[in-house]
């Protein structure tokens, strides 16, 4: 924009300070062009090179069926709506059991990947591991039709899950872990304890009931 001048007249930007010299823009942008030219090139040659993803990629979710419990969870999390289940129950025999007991059997488990946004909110509400991520991501179809996976197409991607990752050593231990440790350090109790017919438990020396071969206070004394 233009300024004003003492006596109030309007000046020309294009006429006050120095102008740059012609070309200095032109050159400028061909020393950027040069600097780059002698770098070498970083370019990936994908597809022909396969890319190295990090170990966290969120390409498509897998399923785990026989994990399935069909709880719900996913599909009520789902801010997109894109799970889709249909289940029906079955009985159980159980031997022993006064009645068979009923269980869910998973019918559909369907995901529309074109309206995920891959946000995992239903692989971290699963409590039975149903659901993983898998780093494939070549999964683009012709029709946005196809992009509807059945249970039968997301258990195929379990192939492509990675391993978990191996414990930190220096990490605290898994709740599970501390309570199976607990309850191996605790001894079993008396009444727990095995014992062999017409042989009496031995006591615990502090007013128990007496050793097998301790016939003292059986009527010994008179």
């Amino acid at each position: 924009m233009g300024g004003m001048t003492d006596s109030g007249e309007r000046t020309d930007p294009g006429t006050t300070g120095e102008r740059g010299l012609p070309g200095a823009g032109l050159v400028k942008g061909l020393a950027v062009t040069l600097k780059t030219m002698t770098q070498r090139s970083t370019t990936q040659q994908y597809p022909d090179v396969a890319p190295e993803l990090p170990p966290r990629s969120r390409g498509v979710i897998a399923l785990l069926e026989e994990n399935c419990t069909v709880c719900m969870l996913c599909a009520r999390e789902c801010p997109d709506w894109c799970i889709y289940i249909d289940s029906h129950k079955e009985e159980v025999a159980v031997p022993g059991a006064a009645r068979p007991r009923q269980r869910n059997v998973l019918d559909r488990f369907d995901i529309d990947f074109s309206l995920c946004m891959y946000c995992g909110i239903c692989i971290e509400v699963c409590p039975f591991d149903a659901l993983y991520w898998s780093p494939e991501f070549e999964y683009a179809e012709y029709d946005i039709k196809d992009l509807l996976h059945d249970k039968d197409h997301l258990g195929e991607w379990m192939a492509t899950v990675p391993p978990p990752p191996a414990h930190d050593p220096h990490g605290e231990p898994a709740k599970e872990e501390t309570a199976a440790a607990r309850k191996a350090a605790v001894p079993a109790s008396p009444a727990a304890r095995p014992t062999t017919p017409g042989v009496r438990p031995e006591p615990d020396r502090e007013g128990g009931a007496a050793a097998p071969g301790d016939t003292a206070g059986e009527g010994s004394a008179s």
